[in-house]
């Protein structure tokens, strides 16, 4: 067989020659539709403690068995920062996590050295501030949660509104507004905040949840409520890890039924394993000899049903929103920011877009391991480059999956963003071949290399992608392709094919 190489430098996406069989078309024009998801689908969060600075995650080659290490707050004003977010819009921002939990807001004109008993961080009325431009500047609108520590309940233990109304009031005042809000970042492990009541539990939750209820309608009538962010009950909660550091574990079941119809989404979380940090596999090859696996790769879908059922028995009809997720929790494993991590990245994404979740909210934009971005070099990994070709290329119209030749070809399909009739084509393959397949027209391709796979730099066709000196990124180019293709081993391409025809596109 011989081959055309569109890119001479490496062994990108090849066309097939003259004497070459065509293999079965694609038939993208035939293409149904499946699903629709929010234009704002691909989104991430930032977790509260990046606003304030304080113990995140410990960066891997530190002291044995550090878990947390001080940080300063990540500076949102940096151009770098806002271009790489602002490539990336339109998206949502949710500013939460763990330590959102017992974050203290102060008054304005009070002035502290030290968070109140029963808060862990403070953060200060600037940094919020710094908040609601960043999230203007980059089109990404706030989802947040409040604190619900000892700090904020009054002496019979329940939950008082006084601090939420203050980051609500502060939000008005400033001329921003929280798009969505979870009441407390995963109620199901309550044990993992610092400051929780001891012994909290699913009647605590309900009754807090109530006021947190009645407050919110009134004060931020605008606002989506989600809830109740639980996380990977599923999966890897079924046998809970060190992760909940003790403390009793509640379930999103039980915390849904107490006060069913009272939301205007279902959001939960996801991680498929736990770092290091937390006692996850110590072995760096340990988890990644399974990367590419079917049973990882789809290990995404068991939270979704689980959630989703959850969903139509306590909120049916209700959108479902992944508000938090990652490889790993508690920061990441050391292969996070990998092109090796790519893969899952972008199939869960494919395969909760089929499911019809709504959001699916990356943790994080900007630090620890699973971070888009190398928070210390403000560079990309390669998960952000594959999220700016999502978004570039994958519309809100989410089409069954082409027929793959393969099982370690994995085929998405989703209306072509910006082009009606278009269709855009993901194509993962994980396997250790090339593969061919035949889209049935011409259009534009991007391919993914990276060698090895567990690379922390990536090629888009041949070339470094980066943030040029004027914030603008480059190396980003689309090659042309018509008809047979063929991707390499291990390697991810989009394709963008805007003559397809596809009736459910226009």
């Amino acid at each position: 067989m011989m081959h055309r190489i569109l890119l001479s430098a490496t062994a990108l996406v090849t066309l097939s020659g003259a004497g070459a069989a065509p293999a079965p078309s694609l038939q993208l024009g035939q293409l149904e539709r499946v699903s629709t998801v929010d234009p704002r689908f691909q989104s991430y969060n930032i977790e509260m403690v990046e606003v304030t600075g304080g113990e995140f995650w410990a960066p891997y080659g530190g002291p044995a068995g550090e878990v947390h290490r001080q940080r300063p707050p990540l500076d949102l004003t940096d151009p770098r920062l806002i271009a790489f977010a602002r490539h990336l819009g339109p998206s949502l921002m949710r500013v939460s996590g763990t330590w959102a939990n017992n974050t203290y807001l102060p008054d304005e004109g009070e002035s502290i050295a030290a968070p109140p008993a029963g808060f862990s961080q403070i953060l200060t009325r600037k940094q919020w501030q710094q908040v609601i431009t960043f999230s203007r500047k980059v089109d990404a609108p706030i989802v947040t949660s409040f604190a619900a520590s000892a700090g904020t309940r009054d002496a019979t233990g329940a939950w008082r509104t006084d601090q939420a109304q203050r980051i609500v009031d502060l939000t008005r005042a400033l001329g921003g507004n929280i798009y969505a809000a979870e009441f407390f970042n995963e109620p199901n492990i309550p044990g993992a905040t610092k400051g929780m009541p001891a012994g909290y539990d699913v009647a605590d939750y309900a009754a807090d949840f109530r006021v947190f209820h009645t407050w919110a309608r009134k004060a931020i009538p605008d606002t989506l409520l989600l809830g109740t962010g639980g996380v990977s009950e599923g999966t890897l909660m079924r046998n809970p890890p060190a992760l909940i550091r003790g403390g009793k574990f509640l379930s999103s079941k039980d915390l849904l039924a107490a006060n069913p119809g009272s939301l205007d989404g279902v959001s939960y979380h996801f991680y498929g394993n736990v770092s290091p940090r937390c006692g996850g596999p110590a072995s760096l090859e340990q988890a990644k000899v399974d990367a590419l696996s079917a049973e990882w790769l789809d290990k995404t879908l068991i939270d979704a049903d689980h959630y989703g059922a959850l969903r139509d028995a306590y909120e049916p009809g209700k959108p479902l929103w992944n508000t938090e997720t990652a490889q790993a929790a508690c920061g990441g494993s050391p292969w996070a920011s990998t092109f090796l991590d790519t893969f899952r990245y972008l199939n869960q994404n494919a395969v909760l877009a089929q499911k019809g979740v709504q959001v699916v909210m990356h943790n994080t934009l900007a630090t620890s391991d699973y971070a888009l971005l190398d928070r210390d070099t403000l560079t990309a990994r390669p998960n952000y480059w594959a999220a700016v070709l999502w978004k570039r290329t994958m519309g809100s119209t989410v089409l069954a999956s082409p027929k793959s030749p393969s099982p370690s070809l994995r085929l998405y399909a989703h209306c072509l963003a910006g082009k009606p009739g278009g269709v855009a084509v993901m194509a993962l393959n994980t396997g250790e071949a090339a593969q061919s397949f035949n889209l049935g027209g011409k259009g534009h391709a991007w391919t993914m290399t990276g060698q090895p796979v567990d690379t922390r730099s990536v090629l888009v066709n041949g070339k470094a992608p980066a943030l040029s000196a004027d914030l603008q990124l480059t190396g980003l180019d689309g090659v042309r392709v018509a008809s047979n293709v063929t991707l390499p081993a291990r390697a991810i391409a989009f394709f963008a094919m805007p003559r397809a025809a596809n009736r459910a596109c226009r």
